[in-house]
């Protein structure tokens, strides 16, 4: 018989120390686990220095002191970084290891001559202040002046220790910061610290810069691995975590609700389903949107709250057109229900835009979100084998919070079968699938429910067409064959429904 396992050993909570960035924090699980140093590492411009701040700021805003220790920068400098964000060092001390006294050409020491300089000196110097400042909270900046100081790797090691261990017997959390300037990395370092954190940034042909940040180390807690979205604007650095769609798991009822049309809904087989999405697909113009739109017109009268992210279509032409199909939506965007967000795809990151839709739904309480259209947003992309792995995450997530999604996707090609730049049929639990096609000498549209997850939905092809009440659906074309060709052949007697109106007068 097998002896049972040993009681895994119980590790006591370890207070935590916030970065001043709640997405880090997020990321960490809660902030950094104090008494230890930490190292931040990053190419020029990736946002250390700011990150220094910010930690600093967060600790003088819970009483803890705070030392800012440079090589690098000069008090000035950083006083002008922190003001730029709407910051003041005041209470934070700021200690310049070599003051322009010490850059002088009379000066016994020089930075600027390596081999005068004595790095156990600098490491003194350190000490020094902080002994005299008992700082709770302390930045070093930066470990690449410390490395050209040393020389030697082996020298280099044993001071980065030798501060290691001063600063953990000193009660002090640090952060030190590295540029990266050393060839291949600097992997000692990673050895020595507690945590490690890396801030990236990739330049592509197009668009701004796209920072991202990664947990590489960070010993005995749990955190988020993978790469994170960033962001350094005016007010700091932001932090988007990665979305995790397993850990917001429940159980959803599929109830069915309304788009607004009874015949779509029948088709359908009996509507949108909750905790599901939609994808609408078809060529520009065939009326994705406003079937969109007429469904987003039916939750609103249920009293729901909507989302519409809108990356394609400018916000005045779309309302414009609602007007003129009877669905005036700005007394809803007025009141606070309907949300209409026009984004920017070069601008909004895939983790920041997830961020924002996990706001709208758990804060603003959205229970129907539309993402119009995917084309742009693939944009943000870096290709596609990552969009697919994202949506799948944020699909995921919606549906595990029982709301209503709806994807635009348009198809390259008017008349017959469209091309699409990406695959999302196998994410999608229902797909309307949109086609033009010539009857009479007119261009007319057809819409068919090609999937469906969630109900029985019928198999027919039905003609429909945009008026001054929305979305106006037909009955099923049984005269006609090849329609999703978009040239079909005509086999009977049915009215279109232009001749249906026609008729009637």
């Amino acid at each position: 018989m097998l002896n049972p396992p040993a009681a895994l050993p119980i590790v006591p909570a370890q207070a935590r120390a916030t970065t001043g960035v709640a997405g880090l924090d997020n990321v960490l699980g809660g902030g950094l686990p104090t008494r230890h140093v930490y190292l931040v590492e990053g190419t020029p411009g990736a946002g250390k220095t700011t990150l220094g701040l910010q930690f600093l700021l967060a600790g003088r805003a819970e009483g803890d002191k705070g030392l800012y220790i440079t090589l690098s920068e000069t008090a000035q400098e950083l006083a002008i970084v922190a003001a730029s964000h709407g910051w003041t060092l005041d209470g934070i001390e700021v200690f310049e290891l070599v003051s322009e006294e010490g850059l002088s050409p009379d000066a016994e020491q020089s930075i600027l001559y390596t081999s005068e300089v004595e790095l156990g000196e600098t490491t003194r110097a350190v000490m020094a202040a902080v002994e005299r400042l008992k700082p709770t909270r302390l930045v070093f900046d930066s470990l690449s002046e410390m490395r050209m100081l040393a020389q030697d790797p082996l020298r280099y090691r044993r001071q980065i220790l030798a501060l290691k261990h001063f600063f953990a017997s000193r009660n002090c959390t640090v952060l030190m910061l590295d540029d990266m300037s050393s060839e291949g990395g600097d992997l000692q370092l990673h050895s020595i610290a507690h945590g490690v954190i890396a801030l990236e940034q990739v330049v592509g042909d197009y668009g701004p810069v796209r920072r991202h940040l990664r947990v590489v180390k960070m010993r005995g807690v749990p955190y988020r691995g993978g790469a994170h979205d960033l962001t350094l604007d005016t007010g700091g650095i932001h932090v988007y975590p990665r979305l995790i769609a397993a850990e917001h798991r429940g159980d959803v009822a599929s109830t069915p609700v309304g788009t607004g049309t009874p015949a779509f809904d029948r088709i359908l087989g009996g509507g949108l389903s909750r905790g599901s999405n939609t994808l609408l697909i078809g060529p520009s113009g065939v009326g994705k949107t406003t079937t969109a739109m007429s469904a987003v017109v039916a939750a609103l009268k249920r009293g729901e709250r909507v989302q519409y992210y809108l990356f394609d279509e400018g916000l005045g032409t779309l309302l414009h057109r609602c007007k003129a199909l009877g669905m005036d939506v700005r007394p809803a965007i007025e009141e606070g229900r309907l949300r209409l967000m026009p984004l920017d795809p070069a601008e909004v990151s895939p983790g920041r835009f997830s961020n924002m839709v996990r706001h709208a739904v758990e804060t603003d309480s959205a229970a129907m979100v539309v993402i119009d259209s995917l084309n742009a947003y693939m944009q943000s992309m870096p290709g596609a084998k990552f969009l697919l792995l994202q949506m799948h995450e944020l699909l995921s997530y919606l549906n595990q919070r029982g709301v209503v999604t709806l994807l635009v996707l348009g198809q390259h090609g008017l008349v017959g079968e469209g091309r699409s730049d990406v695959d999302l049929s196998y994410l999608s639990d229902a797909i309307v699938l949109y086609r033009f096609f010539e009857s009479q000498g007119m261009l007319r549209k057809a819409m068919s429910v090609v999937k469906s997850r969630t109900n029985h939905h019928e198999l027919s092809i039905r003609e429909f067409r945009l008026g001054q009440g929305g979305v106006e659906v037909g009955p099923p074309l049984t005269d006609f064959e090849g329609v999703l060709s978009g040239v079909p052949s005509y086999r009977g007697a049915i009215p279109m429904l232009g001749d249906r109106a026609t008729a009637s007068r």
